[in-house]
C-alpha cells in the first residue's frame, strides 16, 4: 500500500474562490504599500518567464512571480528537493538595469543590454542575473521591484509591524477560512517568536473569543492583535505626561521633550510633532497627541537614538585631509578569505556603497598584456584591473561626494604599469587628480570639500612633487623605487626568498599621477620629521602600529598631525578577520584598513563614527519583534532567549561592557528594565554598541542584531534603537527601546 497520497484537485468554484481571495490579499497589501492599482505591481503579481544566467553555457528559463504579501518573490527551481524557491524583497540590496553585474557583463552580448537586469542581494547571497523577453518587460520588472523596495523601506515602524503581523496571521490560518482556532493561534505565536504554555495561550484565546464560538474572527482577531501589540512600557511613560483629559496637550508634550528627552525645543516644535505624527483627526484639531500618535513619534527619526541632525555631514569639511578618519578597505577585491576566495568587481561596489573612501588594488601582470588584480602567492581568482576601475568609477560617488583614494600595490612590469596609468586616466577622466590643487607648491593637504568628486592615487613616486611643479621632471620612461611595505610582507607570508628591501621598476606614467599620497618606507618618527614632506605617507602592519601606539603614542599622534598613516591587517589573517580599529584612531591614524567582506564586531565599530569626563546612564527597557535564529540548526525550539549587551569603545579607560539577564522564549516583546552606568573620560572618541544575542547555556550565544554609533550622535531620553544584521543590513520591524542620559561627571 502506498504511503503517498495524491493531493485532491480543487473544483472550479474552489479554485475561483482561492484566486479571488489571493487577489483581495494582494490588493490590501498593495494599498498598504501605497501602490494600489499600480501597473508595475500588477505585472509582478501575474509574473512571467525570465532567463536565469549563471555562465555562458548555463542559461535556463524560469517562472518568477510576486506573492500576495507583496513582499516575497517566488520562482520555480529544477533542483530535486527545492522545486519552488522564494526570497524576500527585504533581502534585496538593489536592482540594476542592464548588463551592470560582473556575470551579465561576462556572459551576455552587448546587444541584449536593454533586456537584462540583476537582483543584488544583501550579504553573501549570489546575484540573480536575469534577462526578460524584451526591454519593456525588463523595465517593468526593475520598476516594480524598485517601487516595492522603496515603499517598504519608507513605511513607518508601525506600518511595517502591521504588515508583518497580518501576513503571519494569514500563514497561521491553515484552512484559509479567515478564522483562527486555538491551534492556529499557537502556531501564529511561534511564527512571531513567542513561546507560551498551553494555559496562557488558552487564556488569551478565551479573553478574545467573546462569541464563545471556539474560533476568533473579525473584531475578535482585531482585539487579539491589539492585546499582542500593546506597549505597556510606552503606556506608562505616556500616562505620566498625558495630563489633559487622558491625552497629551501640546504643553504636556513640550514638558516631555524638555524633561525626558532633554531637547532644546519650543512650543512650536511640539505643535509640529503633533501635526506630523498624530493619527486621530479630533486630537490633532485640539492640538493634542494620543497614545498612538506618541508611539508613532517614538518610532520615527525624532525618537531614534541617532541624532537626525547628524544624518547629513555636520562636521567642518574644510580642514586638511589628514585631519579626518577615512573609511578604508583592505584587499577590497576579495569576497571571502585571503587564500582561495573569489576576487570580484562586486566587492568594490559593496565597499563603496558602504561609503568606503579608500580601496586597495593589488596589481599583477596578466595575460594578453592586461594587468589583473588578485592576492599574490595565493589561489584567489583574478579580475581585470580595467574592469575594477570601471566599477569604481561607476559607484565611487553614489553615497558620498568626498574623495576616493585608490591604494595601489604594484607588482607589474613597466609595460603593464603604463597600461594601468592609461586605464586610470582614460576611465576616470577629469575626476582623476593628476596635479596639486592650485598653481603653487602646497605645504598642506587640500580639504575633503576641495577634493569632492576626485580620485587620489596612493603609490610610489620617482621624485618629489616640487620637481614636477618646477618643470624639473624626469624625462626617462622608468626608474627604480623601493617596494611597498605591504608587498614585502606579502612575499614574506608567501615564503618568498627576496629581501624585504627589494627594488622594483616604476613607470613614469604611473609615478606622475601620484600626488598627495606618495608611499614611503617608515624608518622612525625622527627620520619622518626630518626627511619626509607632508604628502609622503607610510603603511604599517597592525602589530607594528599597535606597538608604536603603546610605546610611542605621543610621537605617533604628532606624526599624524601633518602626515597620513595607513594601517593594514596582518598577513596571518588568512580568514579575512579584523583587528580593533579604535586604538589606531586614538593614535590619530587616518586610514585604518579593514576587511570589508567580513562581518565582525570590528566592522560594526568601523561603520559607527564618522575633554570633559561624563557619566553615561543606560536603561535597557524592552525589544520588539526580534527575528528568529538557528532556523537551519537542528534545535528543538527556535524561539529566542534574548539578552542585551551594552558596549563602550574608546580610549582604554572607557572600554566597558555590561549585559542584561536573558528572557525565556520571547523574541516578540521581551522586557528587561535594567539600568547601567558607564564612566566616560573622552566622550569625543567613544562609540556605543548594542548587541542582542540568543542565550544558549551549552554553546556560544547567537547574534540576533547589533547597532553602533558615536556617543556624540546619541540623543538623550526615551529612544528606539534600530537593529542591524552582522553584515550591517537593517532588520525590518526589530528594535530596542532604551532610556539614555549623558551628564557631566560629579
Amino acid at each position: 500500500m502506498s504511503c503517498l497520497h495524491k493531493r485532491l484537485k480543487k473544483t472550479k468554484s474552489e479554485e475561483e474562490a482561492f484566486l479571488e481571495k489571493a487577489r483581495r490579499i494582494a490588493h490590501e497589501n498593495g494599498k498598504r504599500l501605497g501602490l494600489e492599482g499600480d501597473a508595475d505591481l500588477k505585472f509582478l503579481l501575474v509574473g512571467g518567464e525570465l532567463l536565469k544566467i549563471r555562465s555562458s553555457s548555463w542559461k535556463r528559463n524560469r517562472f518568477f512571480k510576486l506573492q500576495e504579501d507583496c513582499k516575497t518573490m517566488w520562482y520555480e527551481s529544477h533542483k530535486t528537493f527545492k522545486k519552488k524557491q522564494t526570497f524576500s524583497t527585504d533581502d534585496i540590496e538593489s536592482v540594476r538595469k542592464g548588463r551592470q553585474s560582473e556575470g551579465l557583463n561576462k556572459h551576455t552580448d552587448p546587444s541584449v543590454e536593454e533586456m537584462c537586469f540583476s537582483i543584488i542581494f544583501k550579504g553573501s547571497k549570489k546575484n540573480l542575473d536575469l534577462m526578460a523577453a524584451n526591454g519593456t518587460e525588463a523595465k517593468q520588472w526593475v520598476s516594480g521591484l524598485d517601487k516595492i523596495i522603496h515603499n517598504m523601506r519608507n513605511l513607518s515602524h508601525q506600518q511595517k509591524s502591521e504588515h508583518w503581523i497580518i501576513n503571519c496571521m494569514r500563514k497561521a490560518d491553515k484552512n484559509a477560512d479567515n478564522k483562527m482556532t486555538l491551534k492556529e493561534l499557537k502556531h501564529f505565536l511561534r511564527q512571531v517568536n513567542v513561546e507560551v504554555d498551553d494555559t496562557y495561550a488558552a487564556e488569551i484565546f478565551k479573553k478574545c473569543d467573546t462569541s464563545n464560538s471556539g474560533t476568533l474572527e473579525g473584531e475578535e482577531i482585531k482585539h487579539f492583535y491589539n492585546l499582542l501589540t500593546d506597549r505597556e512600557e510606552v503606556g506608562v511613560i505616556y500616562g505620566n505626561y498625558a495630563q489633559t483629559e487622558g491625552q497629551m496637550s501640546s504643553k504636556d508634550l513640550l514638558n516631555f521633550l524638555l524633561t525626558e528627552q532633554r531637547e532644546k525645543v519650543s512650543m512650536e516644535d511640539a505643535l509640529k510633532l503633533i501635526e506630523k505624527y498624530e493619527v486621530d483627526g479630533t486630537a490633532k484639531q485640539n492640538e493634542r497627541m494620543s497614545k498612538d500618535g506618541f508611539l508613532m513619534y517614538l518610532h520615527r527619526e525624532e525618537g531614534s537614538i541617532f541624532n537626525p541632525a547628524h544624518k547629513q555631514v555636520y562636521q567642518d569639511m574644510h580642514q586638511p585631509l589628514n585631519h579626518y578618519y577615512i573609511s578604508s578597505s583592505h584587499n577590497t577585491y576579495l569576497m571571502e578569505d585571503q587564500l582561495k576566495g573569489p576576487s570580484s568587481t562586486e566587492a568594490y561596489i559593496k565597499a563603496l556603497m558602504k561609503s568606503c573612501r579608500c580601496v586597495e588594488l593589488d596589481c599583477w601582470d596578466g595575460a594578453n598584456g592586461e594587468p589583473v588584480i588578485y592576492h599574490g602567492y595565493t589561489l584567489t581568482s583574478k579580475v581585470l584591473f580595467r574592469d575594477a576601475i570601471k566599477a569604481i568609477n561607476a559607484y565611487a560617488f553614489k553615497t558620498s561626494d568626498y574623495p576616493v583614494i585608490l591604494s595601489l600595490e604594484n607588482h607589474c612590469s613597466v609595460d603593464q604599469q603604463k597600461l594601468m596609468a592609461h586605464h586610470l586616466i582614460s576611465i576616470l577622466g577629469e575626476a582623476l587628480l593628476t596635479k596639486p590643487v592650485g598653481n603653487t607648491m602646497p605645504s598642506d593637504f587640500p580639504s575633503p570639500e576641495g577634493l569632492k568628486g576626485k580620485f587620489l592615487i596612493k603609490g610610489k613616486r620617482l621624485n618629489k612633487l616640487d620637481a614636477a611643479l618646477n618643470n624639473n621632471n624626469i624625462t626617462i620612461e622608468e626608474g627604480t623605487v623601493s617596494e611597498e611595505d605591504e608587498a614585502a610582507d606579502c612575499k614574506e607570508n608567501g615564503h618568498k626568498s627576496k629581501s624585504k628591501k627589494s627594488k622594483i621598476k616604476l613607470a613614469k606614467a604611473l609615478s606622475d599621477i601620484v600626488v598627495y599620497c606618495k608611499s614611503v618606507h617608515f624608518s622612525s618618527f625622527e627620520h619622518a620629521k626630518d626627511s619626509q614632506v607632508f604628502y609622503e605617507m607610510s603603511s604599517f602592519k597592525e602589530s607594528k602600529a599597535f606597538n608604536l601606539a603603546v610605546n610611542s603614542g605621543t610621537a605617533y599622534i604628532h606624526h599624524n598631525i601633518d602626515k597620513l598613516s595607513r594601517i593594514y591587517p596582518a598577513g596571518s589573517r588568512t580568514d579575512s578577520s579584523n583587528y580593533n580599529p579604535v586604538p589606531m584612531w586614538n593614535a590619530g591614524c587616518q586610514i585604518v584598513a579593514l576587511n570589508f567582506q567580513t562581518p565582525s564586531k570590528e566592522m560594526h565599530i568601523n561603520q559607527g563614527p564618522w575633554l570633559k569626563r561624563k557619566t553615561f546612564h543606560v536603561m535597557v527597557i524592552s525589544a520588539q519583534q526580534l527575528p528568529k535564529v538557528n532556523k537551519d540548526k537542528d534545535k528543538h525550539k527556535s524561539i529566542v532567549d534574548p539578552l542585551v549587551r551594552v558596549e563602550i569603545y574608546g580610549v582604554p579607560a572607557d572600554n566597558a561592557s555590561k549585559e542584561t539577564h536573558y528572557i525565556d522564549n520571547n523574541g516578540f516583546n521581551p522586557m528587561w528594565n535594567e539600568k547601567f552606568q558607564f564612566n566616560i573620560h573622552v566622550a569625543e572618541l567613544a562609540l556605543l554598541r548594542f548587541v542582542v544575542e540568543d542565550y544558549d547555556s551549552t554553546s556560544q550565544n547567537d547574534l540576533i542584531g547589533q547597532y553602533c554609533l558615536p556617543l556624540s550622535s546619541v540623543q538623550s531620553g526615551y529612544r528606539h534603537v534600530p537593529l542591524l544584521t552582522k553584515r550591517g543590513d537593517v532588520i525590518c520591524s526589530a528594535g530596542l527601546f532604551v532610556h539614555l542620559m549623558l551628564v557631566d561627571a560629579q
